[in-house]
């Protein structure tokens, strides 16, 4: 093989899954955001025309990013995630608030969202410690130091009142696990879910009954492997627990987030107020809710989707695409789609299992790891699965800053696995 043939040797299959994920949200942009006429996709006074030009800069992006040394994403990714940081930071100086969040930099006429690019940074910063040679990610202090490299951006995301951003954060527990993070914080994680979200449907007392119960059995089944202070102990935090998360969905929480959960949870038995809800916070997911289901088996067709190009599901071309879809390619549009999404993670996740750096495994998993929960989350909100959450659907979701983010991320980890395959 000639010296110069090694550079131009990816995955292309991840590559081809990367372009028809962003060609078919372009024309679901289009429908999105279509208001009659022709289409004029050079004109760019409408979204899917902006999109179009995101789309050509993304292409640029991507060669420099491939022309790029693979070894330069390692060297400097503590300097890329420092500067990622300064850039959350000038925001409460020079920020723009838009919808209520300062998370953008006005530039002219166009907005700048720097947290979508610091998903990426924050992934080379995580591989680069964890890959370090004096790092044991079973050690307390280790696992400290990777905890504030992820909290340091995700808390500057929150003060920036962009919560949706924040909890993406919560997808590197994921790359830490693979990596060897110790069983008990998943047990620990699970326990919390699964006590908030009992505590919230039949209360505090039958939440710490049951699970005392549960507790119990399993300690007589398991007497040999468990002292009886284990129990005791767990249940005595059951009990604290589940009248913490009583007194911070009563107390802290603001009403709308409140709402957000009771609808969620179906904790709401008035009709009265359930059909105030669907008027007025959950307006958008209702509509998303019939657009999808109106779609049928085979969908409308593209661009006959009455509530889409009717505007009944505001914004519809940003967080809430996935109805477009729904409602004009169908069942069959989404699965697709769906499918596209499985494809890519389980291509990344098999890439990221044959690196033979840490670093390369490290961050494919965090790739993985942010494009499935931005997919899980974004599906799961648009279909009224899990609460209301303004996060993207990765390549789909119009918005130059989220495209080049995306894009950045999985075109870095494309880069450094060409290092495996361009091997003599």
């Amino acid at each position: 093989m000639r010296q110069t043939d090694r550079h131009f040797k990816f995955d292309w299959a991840t590559i081809i899954l990367y372009f028809l994920l962003v060609g078919f949200g372009l024309i679901n942009i289009i429908s999105a955001s279509q208001s009659g006429g022709s289409i004029e996709l050079f004109s760019f006074n409408n979204p899917y025309s902006k999109q179009l030009l995101f789309i050509g800069l993304s292409v640029i992006l991507i060669m420099l990013i491939l022309a790029i040394d693979s070894k330069f994403y390692e060297r400097f990714s503590s300097i890329i995630y420092f500067a990622s940081l300064l850039s959350l930071v000038g925001l409460f100086i020079f920020g723009k608030n838009v919808n209520g969040a300062t998370s953008w930099y006005g530039i002219g006429g166009m907005t700048f969202q720097p947290s979508e690019f610091a998903k990426a940074a924050t992934a080379l910063a995580v591989a680069k410690y964890v890959s370090d040679l004096n790092t044991d990610i079973k050690n307390l202090k280790d696992q400290l130091r990777i905890a504030l490299i992820i909290i340091a951006p995700a808390f500057l995301i929150l003060l920036q009142n962009d919560a949706g951003s924040t909890l993406v954060y919560g997808s590197f527990f994921f790359v830490l696990y693979r990596e060897g993070l110790p069983k008990l914080y998943l047990s620990i994680a699970v326990f919390i879910v699964l006590i908030s979200v009992a505590t919230l449907k039949i209360g505090p007392i039958i939440t710490v009954i049951i699970a005392t119960i549960l507790l119990f059995t399993f300690y007589f089944f398991r007497r040999k492997k468990m002292r009886l202070f284990q129990p005791i102990a767990l249940t005595v935090i059951c009990l604290g627990l589940a009248y913490g998360v009583q007194f911070f969905y009563k107390h802290i929480l603001q009403p709308h987030q409140q709402d957000r959960i009771s609808l969620w949870l179906r904790l709401e038995k008035d009709p009265n107020k359930l059909e105030r809800m669907k008027k007025t916070f959950a307006y958008n997911l209702n509509e998303s809710e019939k657009a999808i289901t109106s779609g049928g088996f085979t969908g409308k067709g593209f661009l006959e989707g009455t509530r889409t190009t009717g505007k009944f599901v505001p914004e519809q071309h940003t967080d809430y695409i996935f109805s477009t879809v729904g409602e004009e390619w169908g069942f069959l549009g989404t699965m697709f789609t769906i499918i596209l999404f499985i494809l890519l993670l389980i291509r990344v996740l098999h890439l990221a299992e044959l690196q033979k750096s840490q670093f390369s495994r490290v961050y494919g998993y965090s790739v993985a790891s942010i494009l499935f929960f931005h997919f899980m989350i974004n599906i799961g909100m648009v279909m009224g699965l899990i609460p209301t959450i303004g996060i993207p659907l990765p390549f789909f979701s119009y918005g130059g800053s989220g495209l080049w983010g995306f894009t950045i991320l999985l075109f870095i980890f494309i880069k450094l696995d060409s290092n495996r395959i361009n091997e003599w």
